[in-house]
């Protein structure tokens, strides 16, 4: 079980959102490539960036920032990135800057055939993020509700041949408020691809039901408030994961 650390950038700071709200965000960092480095040095496997400005922009915003982290990171693990990427010229150009994976959120919902060509184009490096709630897709930053059920979307660009599928629960995240467990095990049981659970991770106990539910293809799950105010010990729930799966 991967405990992915979240770095999501905010005109060029590592901040952090509540409910997905663009004015409800605070600031942890304004090195975000300290801020990678510091997540790598204490043990992470991997990292995921979130370009905010370019999610709500519909087009790369933090690019400066994302370098530096690439940068801060070295090559020592693997980074997933999303957040506005809504072409193949940009997925190409951040693959070749040394993203591992890129994520693709409402782009793949709103025109999914640009997320067959993209994982046609780059196979196995395309996620797709599926924002939920009550089990219908939230497009937009979350703005949107759409009539979409999430397993049924899911299964679909399962067949596309997405790498995995990055699923957040927007009624929890950033609330520390324990993830959607239920919800999370709902999709990974219906795929053959791993999903990685986000939003809600507060304490080791949330770390220790998902590593519970880690056989039904669970691989990780990305977590943000928790570990930058400090509710849950990064290092600590790493280990206990490692240690449980």
């Amino acid at each position: 079980m991967l405990i992915i650390p979240a770095i999501d950038l905010k005109d060029g700071h590592c901040v952090r959102l509540k409910q997905g709200l663009m004015e409800e965000s605070t600031v942890f960092s304004e090195d975000p490539g300290a801020m990678a480095r510091h997540w790598v040095d204490r043990g992470g496997k991997r990292l995921h960036l979130v370009d905010l400005n370019g999610a709500f922009a519909g087009k790369p915003v933090n690019e400066a920032a994302i370098k530096a982290i690439v940068k801060a990171v070295g090559g020592d693990i693997p980074i997933q990135l999303g957040g506005g990427i809504r072409d193949l010229e940009t997925i190409e150009r951040y693959l070749d800057s040394g993203i591992d994976y890129v994520i693709i959120g409402t782009a793949a919902v709103k025109n999914p055939g640009f997320l067959h060509e993209a994982c046609y184009a780059f196979p196995g490096q395309i996620m797709v993020g599926l924002d939920a709630k009550d089990g219908k897709v939230a497009v937009d930053g979350w703005s949107k509700l759409t009539g979409h059920d999430v397993i049924d979307l899911a299964k679909k660009f399962e067949n596309y041949g997405v790498n995995a599928i990055v699923y957040t629960d927007i009624g929890r995240d950033g609330m520390l408020t324990g993830v959607n467990i239920e919800a999370t095990v709902a999709l990974a049981q219906a795929l053959t691809i791993p999903v990685i659970a986000s939003g809600g991770v507060t304490n080791l106990d949330d770390v220790r039901k998902l590593c519970a539910v880690a056989s039904e293809g669970i691989i990780g799950t990305i977590t943000g408030r928790a570990i930058y105010e400090g509710t849950l010990d990064f290092t600590a729930a790493q280990a206990l994961a490692d240690e449980l799966s």
